[in-house]
C-alpha cells in the first residue's frame, strides 16, 4: 500500500529563504530610486495598518515607498561618507533605526510636508493602546445590535438583557477611562460601538535632496484643531461637552 502524503515529514530548516538575491535586488532598487527621484524622506507610521498603507501607496503611485530591513537599506545608501552611494546619503542612513521607512519622490518639500500633515485617518484602537477619552454607554435599548449579539456583549462585560427581543443595557456602563491601556474586551467593545480612538498617520523625519546632497531634519507642524467626536450610536459616548522587506 502506497505511503500517504499526509504522513510526509517536512524539515523546516530546509525551507528556502529569499537570502542574498532578494537583498541584492532591494539594494539595486534603492539605488535606482536614488538616481531617479529628486528627494528622499525618512518616515515613521503611527498605528500601522496594512490596508491603509496600501491605500497610501496607491495615492502616491508617482513615488516609491520602502519599509523594512534597515540594515539592507543602510548598505544600499552607505553607512558612512566613504561608502555612501551619493553625496550626503550616509546622514539619511544613520536615521534608519526602529520602524522607519523611505519615501522617494519628485514632489516639492512643501507639497509633501503639507500633504502628510493633513492626511490622517481615524481607526479603531487595538488592545494595549491608551484610551483617548472616557467612554460611558448609557442604559437603554441598543437597537443597532441584533438579538444574537447579546450573549457576546455580556461576555465582554456589558450588563445586557433581551427585552421583547431587543438588546437592552440595564445600567450605565463605563467602557474605559481616559488614559487606560485598553484590554482586548474594551478594544472589542469600542469597535462594536463604532468608536474610533486611533489615528493612522505618517510622520516625516528628514529629507535628502539629490541636487546638493544636503539632509534637513523636519520639524513637526503644529497639530490641526479637531473635535473629539465619537462615531456610532448616541449611547456610545459621553455628552458633547466633554517584517523580510515588503516594498511596493
Amino acid at each position: 500500500m502506497p505511503k500517504s502524503r499526509r504522513d510526509k515529514k517536512i524539515t523546516l530548516t530546509k525551507t528556502k529563504r529569499k537570502g542574498l538575491p532578494a537583498k541584492q535586488k532591494l539594494v539595486d532598487e534603492l539605488r535606482t530610486s536614488v538616481d531617479t527621484y529628486k528627494f528622499l524622506y525618512t518616515f515613521s507610521v503611527e498605528n500601522m495598518r496594512n490596508n491603509k498603507l496600501k491605500t497610501l501607496r496607491e495615492s502616491w503611485q508617482h513615488s516609491r515607498f520602502f519599509l523594512g530591513k534597515n540594515k539592507v537599506m543602510m548598505v544600499a545608501l552607505g553607512k558612512d561618507a566613504a561608502s555612501e552611494y551619493r553625496k550626503g546619503l550616509h546622514k539619511i542612513s544613520r536615521r534608519l533605526k526602529g520602524e522607519v521607512g523611505l519615501l522617494f519622490t519628485n514632489r516639492t518639500k512643501d507639497e509633501v510636508v503639507q500633504w502628510f500633515h493633513e492626511h490622517k485617518e481615524a481607526d479603531y484602537a487595538r488592545a494595549g493602546v491608551p484610551a483617548s477619552w472616557k467612554v460611558v454607554l448609557h442604559a437603554g435599548p441598543l437597537e443597532n445590535f441584533d438579538h444574537s449579539t447579546e450573549p457576546l456583549l455580556r461576555k465582554l462585560g456589558l450588563p445586557t438583557q433581551l427585552k421583547k427581543g431587543v438588546v437592552t443595557l440595564l445600567k450605565d456602563h463605563q467602557v474605559c477611562a481616559e488614559g487606560d491601556n485598553l484590554n482586548p474586551e474594551q478594544a472589542r467593545l469600542l469597535k462594536m460601538f463604532s468608536i474610533e480612538m486611533s489615528e493612522f498617520s505618517v510622520r516625516l523625519d528628514a529629507v535628502w535632496s539629490a541636487s546638493d546632497g544636503q539632509t534637513q531634519i523636519l520639524e513637526p507642524l503644529e497639530p490641526t484643531t479637531t473635535s473629539r467626536k465619537v462615531s456610532g450610536t448616541p449611547e456610545s459616548g459621553e455628552d458633547d461637552d466633554s517584517e523580510n522587506v515588503n516594498e511596493d
